[in-house]
């Protein structure tokens, strides 16, 4: 799926919520579902309108690609609004991803530590430009490799927070996420989905300083 393709986004089987109080939710969005509303009618649908329509008070902090699946925090009310937000500058959220990637990578543990920027003539792909990238980090351990469909599952944790980070960065490294269909990880048709999940999200509890630690199960 990319951004020219028609957004069918997937049926409204009801809300799955990992966490909930009177101050956060945490949600685990489906593939195929914007985080927040795009533009146009036909892009109405997405977590936050359906999070919004059962809890009012529900804010949107961060986002994650429509093709991506996983953990989504909702502060709610302006004040917790502020406090998430601010966690999120200072990166006090600890993020972690599960993706199956093509290859092998070597060493079994690493970082990609590569500078981004946006490809303007080809929105909304990102790029690696070292003359004039962010400064973008990810840390990377491979779980287990499929020598017969030669796949990776590994777990990435993106230390900076850009657009597309963690396909990019994986992507430039020879080894792109299975079904990415911007950065070359689906050219052999073989996923219907991005395989790329936000697998657990671990914070203090800004009012209870309480140490949450949520999972989102691995849909594949």
């Amino acid at each position: 799926m990319n951004s020219d393709s028609i957004y069918t986004p997937p049926p409204d089987c009801g809300l799955e919520l990992v966490y909930c109080d009177e101050f956060l939710l945490a949600v685990s969005k489906p593939a195929g579902l914007l985080s927040v509303p795009g533009r146009g009618e036909d892009k109405t649908d997405s977590l936050s309108s359906r999070v919004q329509a059962e809890f009012a008070d529900a804010l949107v902090s961060h986002r994650l690609d429509r093709d991506t699946s996983g953990l989504l925090l909702f502060p709610r009310g302006a004040d917790m609004h502020r406090r998430i937000s601010l966690m999120f500058e200072k990166r006090e959220m600890k993020k972690s991803y599960v993706a199956l990637v093509l290859g092998r990578l070597e060493p079994a543990q690493g970082e990609v530590n590569l500078p981004m920027i946006v490809d303007w003539p080809n929105r909304p792909r990102q790029m690696v430009c070292a003359a004039t990238g962010k400064p973008s980090l990810t840390r990377y351990r491979v779980l287990s490799y499929d020598a017969a469909s030669n796949t990776s599952r590994v777990a990435l944790e993106p230390i900076t927070g850009r657009t597309h980070q963690l396909r990019v960065h994986m992507s430039a490294s020879g080894h792109p996420i299975v079904g990415d269909t911007l950065y070359g990880g689906n050219a052999d048709g073989r996923a219907a989905r991005l395989l790329l999940h936000a697998h657990t999200l671990e914070f203090r509890h800004p009012v209870t300083g309480e140490i949450l630690s949520l999972v989102s199960e691995l849909p594949f």
